[in-house]
Formats: structure tokens, C-alpha cells, sequence
């Protein structure tokens, strides 16, 4: 096992493997890059709203949570199919619960942008 990292090293270190992480997630999965394309789209759109700078705020941490999510629930399956890619009862609960987890982000996008812009 390699020495433990410290400082900037670890930072450095930590930037390259979070950087492998959203590359193979874009790569292998749709949802991640479908997810991408409306941040894309939404991103703009928050900064040129005339809503308050709490607001605006808000506007970005809900579509931040999606993606954030969708980044855990994509591991949670890769895990899953690393460890079993027979149908399992727990594996298949797993992966229920992390889709369940980004079904409620997208509501809280929903409900926010809901309730700022109407």
C-alpha cells in the first residue's frame, strides 16, 4: 500500500481521480451526460433571471444536487454489477433506492425553479 498524501500532493492527487470519476461517468452513462446537457442549458439561464442572489442560489444547488446524485448512483451500479451481475434481491434494491434518490433531486428542481419563477 502507498504512502498516505498530504498537502498539496493529496489535493493535486484528489483532483485527478475526481476528474477520472465524472469523465467515466460521461463516458458510460446517458443519464450523466443528459444531466450535463440541461445544467448546460439551465446554467445560463440562472444568471440572467431577475431573482435575488439567494434565489439564484438556490436555482444552482438544486441542479448541482442532481448531478451529484446521479454521481453517487452511478457508482452504487457500478459497484453493484462489479460485485454480481445475476439478479439479486439486495443489488436490485440498491440500485432502486439510488434511481429513487435522483427521482427526488429532479422533484426538488422542480419544486424550486417552481416556486422562484412562478
Amino acid at each position: 500500500m502507498p504512502p498516505k498524501r498530504s498537502g498539496f500532493t493529496r489535493l493535486y492527487f484528489a483532483t485527478i481521480y475526481s476528474y477520472r470519476g465524472i469523465k467515466a461517468a460521461f463516458s458510460s452513462e446517458a443519464a450523466v451526460r443528459q444531466e450535463v446537457i440541461a445544467m448546460a442549458i439551465l446554467l445560463p439561464i440562472v444568471f440572467m433571471l431577475e431573482v435575488t442572489n439567494s434565489e439564484r442560489v438556490l436555482l444552482l444547488f438544486s441542479l448541482f444536487i442532481v448531478l451529484i446524485t446521479e454521481l453517487l448512483n452511478t457508482a452504487v451500479e457500478k459497484l453493484s454489477d462489479h460485485v454480481s451481475t445475476d439478479m439479486h434481491e439486495l443489488i436490485g434494491k440498491a440500485k432502486d433506492i439510488g434511481s429513487a434518490a435522483v427521482f427526488i433531486s429532479l422533484i426538488l428542481v422542480l419544486v424550486t425553479w417552481g416556486i422562484i419563477l412562478l
